[in-house]
């Protein structure tokens, strides 16, 4: 794991030049709750300025798993010019994206106009969030003051988005275990936990905090954290009833 961050950090120098800023790990790697065999390596890079396209199609034909191989389960590599990761902005921002890996379809974004707009665009700014409060500093400045937090208004109306994204998802009306339904619960839980807390956790730890402070339903955060050591996930119907009622409080509780 080690020798591909560097390797990583040493490709992005390489091909960034002089307009490298920063490397960072999000994600898992950010909440130490990394899982092997489950999660993604996340990494946000920073550059200087905008890159032109010669420079993005580089980086990526060098950062794909054919090139450097993962030894997760996929890359999820996310660039931005340092105005924006400081900017506090809920926009996406990005100037490439690139998704890759054994276990993962390979995937490339220019520009945020490239992404379907029904993949959602709160991915980002939530992520940048989580890179203000606890991003593992690859290489560059430290992470609180490469990126911004967002003002707490735009950091809800995310948070919100994303509840009402997962739920948008088909799997989310039926009555059987769902693939998927695990991550929607934890998801949940991770976002009410930020919304009533301000911080951060990793989605297994924000359920077991809501556990403990008393928070009902159990079943489907109890089924969502056995589902992490091979346990069937909870249906989707289950995962729907429980994002409902968190969004529900987030909506009310402003």
């Amino acid at each position: 794991m080690e020798a591909y961050l560097e390797a990583v950090v040493k490709t992005a120098r390489q091909v960034l030049g002089t307009g490298f800023v920063g490397a960072y790990a999000a994600g898992s790697l950010a909440l130490n709750a990394f899982q092997p065999g489950r999660s993604d390596i996340d990494i946000a890079l920073l550059c200087s300025d905008p890159l032109g396209e010669p420079v993005k199609r580089e980086l990526i034909a060098r950062l794909r798993h054919s090139a450097l191989p993962c030894p997760a389960r996929g890359l999820e590599l996310v660039v931005y010019t340092l105005d924006t990761a400081q900017s506090g902005t809920a926009r996406p921002g990005f100037e490439l994206e690139l998704n890759d890996g054994p276990a993962m379809a390979f995937r490339q974004s220019l520009q945020p106009a490239d992404r379907p707009v029904a993949d959602g665009t709160f991915w980002y700014g939530l992520d940048r969030s989580i890179l203000h409060q606890g991003g593992r500093v690859l290489a560059g400045p430290p992470a609180a003051e490469a990126f911004a937090e967002l003002p707490p208004d735009e950091l809800r109306s995310l948070l919100i988005d994303s509840l009402r994204w997962w739920m948008a998802l088909p799997a989310q009306t039926e009555d059987c275990p769902a693939a998927g339904a695990d991550d929607a619960v934890l998801g949940a839980c991770r976002a009410l936990v930020r919304y009533r807390h301000g911080r951060w956790l990793s989605k297994v730890a924000a359920g077991r905090q809501l556990l403990e402070a008393g928070y009902r339903p159990v079943e489907a955060i109890e089924q969502s954290m056995a589902t992490r050591s091979g346990g069937p996930p909870p249906s989707g119907r289950q995962a729907r009833t429980f994002q409902e009622g968190v969004l529900r409080e987030i909506l009310t509780s402003a």
